[in-house]
């Protein structure tokens, strides 16, 4: 699940995106990794990336390893290290010291939900070698009983985590906010309480991180309120309260004329921030319900998606200011065919979206919103959670059963190839030079062209 984000890239980052877009941090060559959960730019996109077209559990597999416990984030790669965030269950009870209450909280619960736990779990941060899949350090981050089930098909370690190079950013939601540095050395912790999730779907929203400012959104059947963290101590900076019920949006935070904004989707606007001040620039209502997909920007325009019992696709241009709502500032809007979990890739000037969480694919253009494909079905899949991803004018498109479909990037629905792994991926592809980073539903993939 989701969505965060810019430093200063290099040439090649800063050709892919506007100038007025441009981050203005130290010269870090972001475009060589994929440091967030939607990859160097924020939007799907690999910009030194060239990966395999075809593969499978036998061929052009660089290694395989298996990962301890369950989890759906996706990894994030700097350098050589691969980060990864699980949750592993244990078979131990907690110790209940008596006149207290067990640990783990209050017990949230849904009818579309797993049992609450009684068991301890360990939620872990893995960092893995990236040329040989061997685990070079893992932190158990916190011990402890989830308040809460979850929805069969989520887990308790969805929010992917995010790295400015230096630190690395971990969020599992109820049991806390994390820092280490890239060696594995403790740093801080924030713990913002228990997050009561709609119908006990569970949570996975990730954090977003823009130099010194980590913004967590905390979207739930509570206080809702979006907020930004000093990256160097975890103190707080700002707090807005948010007027919407559980979302799963992780944030995008980009540059407009001078101004980091910090785009949040929701059901009952879609909001952008100040990223210094948290104050709102503007809103924009018209989304559908379950919120997840995370937004995208080129040339000073915002692209924001959901498409849960129904669908919503707007352009709004990032100098506008107040409530869009309704009027004719949208640059332009959609109805039809967009996705209710996967996030959208937006490629030079086109956007491909999935159809709700089906096996169905639409492009469009990105300043116009003229369709050059919908509805076109995808060969052997049939439900994504995934999102897409694209480098060397490929797309990537994953399904749940561990089928990937390559597309040729284009206006023209072009099949390249279609592969198949022996488990299924809930996690979004990585892009890392001719490598391609796949967490399975047990294992961690690399795929990469080996020599005969």
């Amino acid at each position: 699940m989701k969505h965060t984000l810019f430093a200063l890239l290099t040439l090649s980052f800063c050709l892919s995106v506007s100038a007025r877009e441009k981050p203005k941090l130290a010269t870090v060559d972001y475009s060589a990794n994929w440091h967030q959960w939607r990859g160097p730019l924020g939007n799907g996109l690999a910009p030194k990336g060239n990966p395999p077209v075809r593969w499978s559990e036998t061929n052009n597999l660089k290694w395989k390893v298996a990962i301890p416990g369950s989890g759906s984030a996706t990894p994030i790669v700097w350098g050589n290290q691969i980060f990864v965030v699980s949750a592993i269950k244990t078979d131990r009870k907690p110790k209940v010291i008596a006149g207290q209450d067990q640990p783990g909280g209050r017990r949230f619960g849904g009818r579309m939900s797993t049992p609450t736990p009684t068991t301890l779990y360990q939620f872990v941060i893995l960092c893995l070698d990236r040329t040989t899949g061997k685990t070079l350090w893992q932190k158990v981050a916190v011990e402890e009983v989830p308040h809460a089930g979850h929805h069969p098909s989520h887990g308790y370690a969805s929010a992917s985590p995010i790295t400015d190079g230096k630190n690395l950013y971990v969020s599992f939601g109820s049991r806390g906010v994390f820092c280490y540095d890239l060696k594995g050395n403790f740093k801080w912790k924030r713990n913002f309480g228990d997050m009561r999730i709609k119908v006990g779907f569970g949570e996975g929203t990730s954090p977003a991180l823009h130099g010194d400012s980590l913004v967590v959104n905390w979207d739930h059947e509570g206080d809702s309120f979006i907020t930004s963290l000093n990256a160097k101590t975890g103190k707080e900076i700002w707090r807005k309260a948010r007027s919407e019920s559980t979302t799963w949006a992780t944030p995008l935070i980009v540059e407009h004329d001078g101004k980091m904004q910090v785009i949040t989707n929701g059901r009952t606007r879609t909001r952008s921030y100040d990223l210094a001040t948290g104050d709102l620039l503007w809103q924009c209502g018209g989304m559908t319900g379950n919120p997840i997909p995370t937004p995208v920007t080129r040339n000073g325009t915002a692209y924001l998606m959901t498409g849960f019992r129904g669908y919503a696709l707007y352009a709004i241009p990032l100098s506008a200011r107040g409530d869009l709502t309704g009027t004719d500032k949208i640059i332009w809007h959609r109805n039809q065919d967009t996705p209710y979990v996967a996030s959208p890739l937006l490629y030079d000037n086109l956007l491909y979206f999935t159809k709700e969480r089906t096996g169905m694919i639409a492009c469009a253009e990105a300043a116009t919103g003229k369709v050059h494909f919908s509805g076109e079905r995808l060969a052997d899949i049939r439900m994504i959670y995934a999102s897409l991803v694209g480098a060397a004018g490929k797309v990537y498109v994953t399904g749940r059963g561990g089928t990937i479909v390559v597309l040729k990037h284009g206006p023209k629905f072009e099949v390249l190839a279609t592969n198949k792994l022996a488990e299924g991926i809930d996690a979004s592809p990585v892009i890392i030079g001719k490598e391609l980073i796949l967490r399975g539903q047990k294992h961690l993939y690399s795929i990469a062209t080996q020599k005969p």
